[in-house]
């Protein structure tokens, strides 16, 4: 998996034929956690902070001033293409803050709106990733793509 890399969790995707999301609507949120834990397709029931076997809640990077708890993902848009189905959200900045978090490692998107806080997928940041001397951001493309830079 390289930087910058969108990985469904298969709950998720089950989670999804079994209408529990809605990837136009529903409040979708990313949290940044440390590499303590590694996040794969076969996670069993992820969460950021609700219920689940997986809760990745419990390692996200110390919050601050910049980054204050997991990032609202705007901009929402799911639609159909000629190679299949994208999912697309504005582009995630988290500002450079000198007393901020050095160890991101992976960006676990879930379901704010669901009561269970359920994972989807996760972004691979490539290494820990620092706010301390720059802003991180997430270009997230109309394809679907994810793209990582670090100012």
């Amino acid at each position: 998996m390289a930087a910058g890399d969108f990985k469904w969790f298969a709950q998720g995707l089950h989670d999804l034929g079994n209408k529990l999301h809605d990837l136009d609507s529903d409040d979708w949120r990313m949290g940044l956690v440390t590499s303590v834990t590694t996040p794969a397709v076969n996670t069993s029931a992820p969460h950021f902070g609700g219920t689940g076997t997986t809760n990745f809640a419990t390692n996200q990077v110390a919050t601050g001033t910049a980054y204050t708890g997991p990032v609202v993902l705007t901009a929402e848009a799911w639609t159909l293409n000629a190679t299949g189905a994208s999912m697309d959200f504005a582009d995630v900045v988290v500002a450079q803050d000198a007393s901020g978090f050095t160890n991101a490692r992976w960006g676990i998107v879930y379901n704010n709106t669901d009561a269970n806080k359920r994972a989807i997928g996760y972004v691979d940041l490539g290494s820990d990733r620092s706010i301390v001397g720059g802003s991180l951001t997430l270009q997230i493309n109309a394809s679907g793509a994810l793209g990582l830079s670090q100012a």
